[in-house]
């Protein structure tokens, strides 16, 4: 690029920690209505929005018969991610839950996941319940950069936190 001069910065100040806790983890997971859920169909990975709830430290989704199911339940690892952006505090975070995923067959555990709320938002039957019990979670929270406003896009959320 003319004009440009790249710079290379040598620190040796080790970077912040922005790992969250276990706790913070579960905290902004039961905060949260909205997630991804990570399969492994055909070989290759899917990501599919679902809405979830918490039960018990489980990860509990609806879906229905199709891809999404048979992914989740071929015992092959799963992954589950949720994130967000804080304008007020002008950070972001992420918290991915790693492990594997089951159908659940109780009309009981069904129950107690419906009296969470469990309701599909999407329309049309959704009669099987997923269970995802993380092996492993894991979470960072960093502060954003300020955005140079005459170069962000229009729909950039941080514009609003600077403006």
């Amino acid at each position: 690029m003319t004009g440009v001069t790249w710079l290379h910065m040598e620190t040796t100040t080790p970077p912040p920690d922005y790992s969250l806790t276990m706790d913070q983890c579960w905290a902004l997971l039961d905060a949260e209505v909205v997630g991804r859920v990570a399969l492994i169909v055909d070989s290759h990975p899917e990501i599919f929005p679902v809405n979830f709830v918490l039960e018990r430290r489980a990860i509990i989704f609806r879906t229905s018969g199709g891809t999404k199911l048979w992914g989740a339940i071929t015992g092959k690892p799963v992954a589950f991610e949720i994130d967000g952006y804080d304008a007020h505090e002008e950070t972001a975070w992420s918290v991915m839950a790693r492990g594997e995923a089951e159908l659940i067959e109780n009309q009981a555990d069904r129950d107690a996941a419906d009296a969470l709320l469990l309701e599909p938002w999407q329309p049309g039957a959704k009669p099987y319940y997923v269970r995802v019990a993380p092996k492993a979670l894991t979470g960072r929270r960093f502060k954003v950069n300020r955005p140079d406003v005459w170069t962000t896009r229009l729909s950039d959320q941080r514009r609003a936190t600077f403006e």
